[in-house]
């Protein structure tokens, strides 16, 4: 499988690339440095420089891709918009060039906290998670009016540690048992295996260690 990874020099950028090669996949990792990232050489992995804002470049990532993955970064006081109008150009180049599967990482605050309020509006939320919240839910908001099958990847505190393979998943809603926390191999773990096994589709889904 051919997959392209948006935020590649990242926290969970680079588990999901290393974890994409260990598979067998072909990778086209994409990032403004990628070149100083210290990937290892290897013929199965392409890196490809450029921006999220530049059409030409993200649509020269994603063409001819059987999936893309998205793990983009940014800042959390509500200034930087690279995760909502990054998404709005990937989604955007994925539509024109006939890509349709994507796996997003997302943050926990868009889950639902009851029928008529996300988790992000209930009062205990951290206000200093919510700028960063509100960046996740507008990239969703992009997702959910396209056609493209996605998987919105609700994740809380996702820690720098290596994949275990003992988490939960949730659709919709947070997971039980839930430790508020995800490490970032076991987040890309499963990102991977839903491009395979297409559990949730056009989803929202909550994700925690156990």
């Amino acid at each position: 499988m051919l997959i392209c990874i948006f935020g590649a020099t990242g926290l969970v950028g680079k588990q999901l690339v290393s974890q994409a090669l260990h598979m067998g996949h072909e990778v086209r990792a994409f990032g403004r440095n990628v070149f100083t990232a210290g990937f290892p050489e290897d013929e199965h992995l392409e890196l490809i420089q450029g921006a999220l804002f530049d059409a030409t470049d993200v649509a020269h990532a994603v063409k001819g891709a059987d999936a893309v993955f998205s793990a983009i970064g940014g800042g959390f006081d509500g200034t930087d918009k690279t995760r909502s109008l990054g998404m709005k150009q990937i989604v955007a180049q994925m539509t024109v060039h006939g890509i349709n599967r994507i796996v997003v990482v997302g943050g926990m605050g868009c889950l639902p906290a009851s029928a008529d309020k996300l988790i992000m509006d209930i009062p205990d939320f951290p206000p200093q998670f919510l700028p960063v919240s509100r960046e996740h839910l507008e990239a969703y908001h992009y997702l959910a009016a396209s056609s493209l099958n996605f998987t919105f990847v609700c994740a809380p505190d996702i820690l720098p540690k290596l994949v275990t393979g003992n988490y939960t998943v949730a659709l919709n809603s947070l997971p039980e048992p839930n430790n508020h926390k995800i490490n970032a191999g076991d987040l890309a773990l499963f990102m991977l295996r839903e491009v395979h096994e297409n559990t949730y589709p056009r989803s929202k889904v909550g994700i925690s260690n156990t």
